[in-house]
Parts: structure tokens; sequence; C-alpha cells
């Protein structure tokens, strides 16, 4: 069954949170094109959906997370409890700057068609920060410091 639920997490967390990670960094450079050309407004919706649809299905990363250091064991680990601190960070700057600034941005687009750079950056600035907290997380899954699980 552990190995079931590994599967399962490491599954949820490819198919959910890769999609978030690609559509969140391509969507500011994708506001300044659209914003310049005057075009490409239905691509920049189309990555904020991507974002708010995997990011609700990435809800069952940390549950399948939590599911799976359960049945090895693990729970109390220091490796696993950082890891869950950096992915409630990660779902923090996601839910509280990544995705409505997104939106902010998608209305600024199509609203008025103005666009200022400084949000843009902004924005990239905590799609990075998500991504950066995403990176650690997945290193501590992998090497898993002073773990007595093996690898």
């Amino acid at each position: 069954m552990t190995k079931f639920l590994l599967a399962l997490h490491v599954l949820a967390a490819i198919v959910a949170v890769g999609p978030v990670t690609v559509a969140a960094s391509m969507f500011p450079p994708a506001v300044r094109r659209a914003h310049e050309e005057a075009t490409g407004v239905g691509t920049v919706r189309l990555l904020h959906r991507i974002c708010r649809a995997y990011a609700a299905i990435g809800i069952a990363v940390p549950v399948l997370g939590v599911a799976t250091g359960a049945a090895m064991g693990v729970l109390g680990d220091a490796w696993l409890t950082a890891s869950m601190a950096l992915t409630a960070a990660a779902a923090g700057v996601l839910a509280a700057f990544v995705l409505p600034r997104q939106g902010e941005l998608l209305d600024e687009l199509t609203g008025q068609g103005s666009v200022e750079r400084r949000g843009t950056v902004q924005l990239a600035m905590f799609t990075g920060v998500f991504n950066l907290l995403w990176a650690t997380v997945t290193v501590l899954m992998i090497v898993r410091p002073g773990s007595t699980t093996g690898a």
C-alpha cells in the first residue's frame, strides 16, 4: 500500500504542480506581450485558468503525501515536517499572491488595456518564490536528510 500511495503522490505532484509552475512562469511575459501587441489575451486567460484549475487539483499532493508519510511511519521526521511547512508556504504564496495578481493583471489587460510593467515584474517575483519553494520540497523528498527509511 505504501508504494501505491507514494506513486499516487508523485504522480499528483507531476500532474498538478508541474502545470501550475510552468503556466505561472509563462504568465508575466504573456501579459507583457499581449499588452505590447494588443493581442494574445486568450493566451493570458488560458494560463490563468490552468493555474487556478491545477492549483485546486494540487490539493491532492499534500493529502497523498500525508497518507504516504503515515504509511511509512515518518510523519515526525524533520525532513517531512520541513517539506510540509514549505508546501504550506508555497500554497500560501500561490493563493495569496500569484493567483490574485494574475486575476488583477488579466482584468487590467481586458478592461483598460493598460498594464504596468511593475505589476508583471512583481508577479514574476512571487512566481519565482513559489517555484523555489516547490523545488526545495522536491529536493527534500528525494534527499530526505536524516531519514532512516533508506535512500
